[in-house]
């Protein structure tokens, strides 16, 4: 069965790998704010959520988007429907994209240098979605040592906003912050019955042993 996690995967790897063979389609649809401010391409916004900077970089982000899609997708199909719920996973997914570049946007308005590509926050937030069905279920950090979803969730912030002002390390730490708390956020609004529910599982905590 084809699902819209598995057809958004196939047109992420598609054209990331045209941008991989030619640095001109790259150039012109990584996130730039500086070009977006002043010749008015925001299309870049949402369309660096699909060219990648090394194939580790899109497997990685795939490979997370695979796992975790999967399972958020089917459950929006379950609580809202086929049609509903496929449709509200798109709009997940590709305004996810273009929220986690908002901030990003403004703060390097002026910086001629500034770029940004990959799917990381849309990625982020369809992580945290799964996070609001599931906080108690057991994630890898690392893909190696076992934490609880919650507390996964609470030290990636965390991490993400020390890391977007301290480290140099050319990785979207804005855009994976500003990603997950959207996903979130927007999960809750689409499906607000699941807050309460959240709230009892997150009070459930006999259920992490």
């Amino acid at each position: 069965m084809i699902t819209i996690t598995g057809v958004i995967i196939a047109i992420t790897c598609l054209i990331s790998y045209r941008a991989f063979q030619d640095q001109s389609t790259f150039r012109q649809l990584m996130h730039h704010p500086y070009t977006e401010s002043q010749d008015g391409e925001y299309y870049r916004l949402l369309s660096s959520g699909f060219v990648h900077g090394s194939l580790m970089h899109l497997l990685l982000n795939m490979y997370v988007l695979y796992e975790f899609g999967s399972v958020v997708e089917r459950l929006y199909l379950s609580q809202l429907g086929d049609t509903g719920g496929r449709f509200a996973f798109v709009v997940l997914y590709l305004v996810t994209i273009v929220a986690a570049n908002i901030p990003t946007h403004f703060k390097h308005t002026e910086d001629r240098s500034y770029a940004a590509i990959g799917a990381s926050g849309a990625v982020s937030g369809i992580l945290f979605a799964y996070v609001l069905f599931y906080p108690w279920s057991m994630l890898g950090i690392m893909f190696v040592i076992p934490c609880p979803a919650i507390v996964f969730a609470v030290l990636y912030l965390v991490y993400s906003s020390w890391a977007s002002k301290n480290s140099n390390d050319n990785i979207g730490h804005d855009a994976h912050f500003y990603g997950a708390i959207f996903g979130l956020l927007l999960t809750i609004v689409l499906m607000p019955d699941q807050v309460p529910v959240f709230v009892d599982r997150l009070m459930d905590v006999s259920s992490v042993f």
